[in-house]
């Protein structure tokens, strides 16, 4: 492991740590009406989508299946829940070597994170599409072909799955088989991540909005426009949702009504980055840049009563990962190609691990072990506890996609269009 406190600043591509694209749409802002339910599980024009895809599976496959459990479950939307923590204490993960449990092969880029609910993965591509996959032998259930690449990353929710797109509309699919059940026009595109609370789904779009909308038919509940694109994934704690913006500001709003709480300007442009991770009272997440004449980045950490500011802690550059939060440390990617670790009370650094190449993908931290993606073509293991490398697993492409571990397997995307599913040698 390579330990420094700072790298030299290197210039890349920020994309949102929820799957974000850094292209602003075309599409002119516009009054956003719900669709009518319906039954298609392919194209806006009711043509189903045919397309298969090529799933790998290793010779142990038949063996292997045997002894994956009945009853997948456990990563139901971005960073596992409503807070974006980025960890499940009920989890477990591999520790030792991995190898494919099995592959799909024949997706477009795949920057959005998977989640696995009851015995499956759902994932959107940059081929325009939305997919379910068995979580114990990759076979595909179903997919849906939406308007514009999915970067967004999906939020299973009582038997419905939630995610926006790059055509502008938030969808509502039936977990079961892929048909739609509404859709929502925004104004722009929408590579924000949904959060689903209480019947109400929660999500930004490049057309400056947050959107609150019923969850059961789409309506709009209410809307509030910040000064720029929302690409970030909303965290929604004790009736209130903290969102991120590329106006540079991360904003309080009450859950109920949209009405703002309260906004802390950073200086810097986050809406293309990380989203907000809310835990004990504190919301922390990470910016391109720091707000001072340096071109790095930094993570910050406000008091979620009032925005107060706790500590930040400046990086060597841009932080479109998200945090995760377990035991009171702090883990995140940035684009100086160091994982850090810091502790959560006052931002001291507790230990950073170098990569080769930029880290947006958003850590999960699970069973005190930290799995996270980076742009060098590899997902990495490491320690919660000092960094150590645990086990590394090279995809052959990016991977800005963040890792979903549940009972025991790593599911992450990669540029080249796979999503792998990880287990122990």
């Amino acid at each position: 492991m390579n330990r420094r406190s700072l790298l030299a600043t290197t210039t890349g591509l920020l994309t949102a740590s929820s799957a974000g694209c850094l292209r602003l749409s075309e599409q002119e802002p516009a009054t956003a009406t719900p669709s009518e339910s319906g039954t298609d599980t392919g194209t806006e024009s009711g043509e189903e989508t045919t397309t298969p895809t090529e799933v790998e599976t290793t010779e142990e496959e038949s063996e292997s299946d045997q002894e994956m459990p009945s009853d997948i479950s456990g990563a139901p939307m971005f960073q596992y829940d409503a807070a974006n923590t980025g960890t499940s204490p009920d989890e477990s993960g591999p520790k030792e070597s991995v190898s494919e449990q099995w592959s799909a092969n024949s997706l477009g880029p795949v920057y959005s994170s998977p989640a696995v609910v009851d015995g499956t993965v759902y994932v959107g591509s940059n081929d325009n599409s939305v997919y379910a996959f068995s979580a114990a032998d990759g076979s595909e259930q179903w997919s849906y072909e939406t308007g514009g690449e999915v970067y967004s990353s999906p939020a299973v929710v009582d038997g419905t799955v939630y995610v926006g797109g790059g055509d502008g509309a938030v969808y509502a699919l039936s977990a079961d088989d892929g048909a739609k059940q509404w859709s929502y026009e925004a104004g722009a595109q929408v590579n924000s991540s949904p959060t689903v609370v209480d019947g109400t789904v929660y999500i930004g779009s490049h057309d400056y909005n947050v959107y609150a909308l019923a969850a059961d038919d789409g309506t709009e509940k209410w809307s509030y426009e910040t000064g720029g694109s929302v690409s970030s994934s909303p965290a929604v704690v004790d009736d209130t949702v903290y969102v991120t913006s590329a106006d540079t500001t991360v904003y309080a709003l009450s859950a109920a009504g949209g009405i703002e709480e309260w906004s802390y300007d950073t200086g810097g442009d986050i809406g293309e980055g990380s989203s907000p991770t809310v835990v004990d009272g504190t919301v922390y997440f990470g910016s391109p840049r720091n707000g001072s004449d340096s071109d790095g980045g930094a993570v910050y950490a406000l008091s979620a009563a009032d925005g107060t500011e706790q500590w930040s802690f400046e990086t060597g550059d841009s932080v479109a990962s998200s945090p995760a939060v377990a035991d009171g440390t702090v883990y995140v990617g940035s684009n100086d190609n160091t994982v850090y670790a810091l502790s959560a009370a006052d931002g001291t650094e507790q230990w950073a691990f170098e990569t080769e190449e930029l880290v947006i993908s958003s850590p999960a931290v699970v069973d005190g072990t930290v799995y996270v993606g980076s742009r060098d073509n590899t997902v990495y293991a490491l320690s919660a506890d000092g960094g150590t490398e645990q086990w590394s697993y090279g995809t052959g492409g990016f991977v800005y996609s963040s890792p979903a571990v549940v009972d025991g397997i790593v599911y992450v995307g990669d540029f080249d269009g796979n999503l792998f599913a990880l287990s122990e040698q």
